[in-house]
């Protein structure tokens, strides 16, 4: 059987024209895809990582279903470090249909300390790339992506060493007195201890004391430790401050302080 040239011609014709109106349909389709970013919610898990859960919402008034939806975010501090990167995966997200989907990222807070301890102490943020890939009518790949800041709240913000106070403990000893104080900044509260070790300007250990820490979020934190000193003849007027802060999402120290 023989096929007429004039036949292929109009054969190909009608296929450019389904390709072309395909194509338009289906960016049309993009267009009518309206995504929600909600606003970050922080919390700790059981196993006192962060856990920053990002909800969104997908509302799919296009032509096709949207099948491998796939979000990954990575979590980068200053530097641009990466801290994590956890990826969100829905099989289909139906036409003319609203998807809520929760997208959740988790941090060690450790490894937010291991380039800088400003996390600990000022205000910042930390830096979210987003990579969004999908497939519409189950043929065409789409890919974008963003960045996004997110604010940090410090924990230990305006962490304050005050004077040290010098008094009687017992016949044989004098007891120090280190005020201190913070604002907790972070989305989490804060509980653990605060440990102290007092030396001299000779570099000699005069003792140690500790006090616990409970500053739920958002709250100003104002107490003090109390060191027992030996040797009362070992006190000097100037020397320096270790300190050292453990949480159960993180330790912290030797801070060093010098006094006088």
């Amino acid at each position: 059987m023989k096929i007429s040239i004039k036949m292929i011609s109009i054969a190909t014709t009608f296929l450019w024209l389904f390709l072309i109106t395909f194509c338009v349909s289906v960016a049309y389709s993009i267009k009518d895809v309206q995504f929600n970013f909600e606003e970050p919610n922080v919390s700790v898990t059981k196993k006192n990582e962060l856990l920053f859960s990002l909800p969104i919402s997908i509302f799919n008034k296009g032509y096709y279903n949207i099948d491998s939806f796939n979000l990954t975010t990575k979590v980068l501090d200053r530097e641009s470090f990466t801290l994590a990167c956890q990826s969100t995966f829905v099989p289909v997200i139906e036409k003319n249909k609203r998807t809520i989907v929760n997208h959740t990222v988790t941090v060690n807070f450790n490894d937010l300390l291991q380039n800088s301890q400003d996390y600990l102490f000022n205000d910042t943020e930390l830096k979210l790339y987003m990579i969004v890939g999908m497939k519409l009518a189950d043929v065409i790949p789409v890919q974008v992506s963003t960045n996004l800041s997110l604010p940090w709240g410090a924990p230990l913000y305006n962490f304050t060493i005050g004077k040290i106070r010098y008094g009687v403990d017992n016949a044989t000893r004098v007891k120090a007195t280190i005020p201190i104080s913070f604002e907790n900044h972070a989305p989490f509260d804060l509980n653990g201890t605060v440990k102290i070790k007092i030396y001299n300007n000779n570099d000699v250990f005069l003792g140690d004391g500790e006090t616990s820490i409970e500053a739920p979020q958002g709250s100003s934190y104002q107490d003090y430790v109390e060191v027992s000193v030996k040797n009362a003849e070992t006190i000097s007027d100037s020397g320096r401050l270790e300190v050292y802060i453990q949480t159960s999402l993180f330790s912290y120290g030797p801070m060093v302080i010098s006094y006088g």
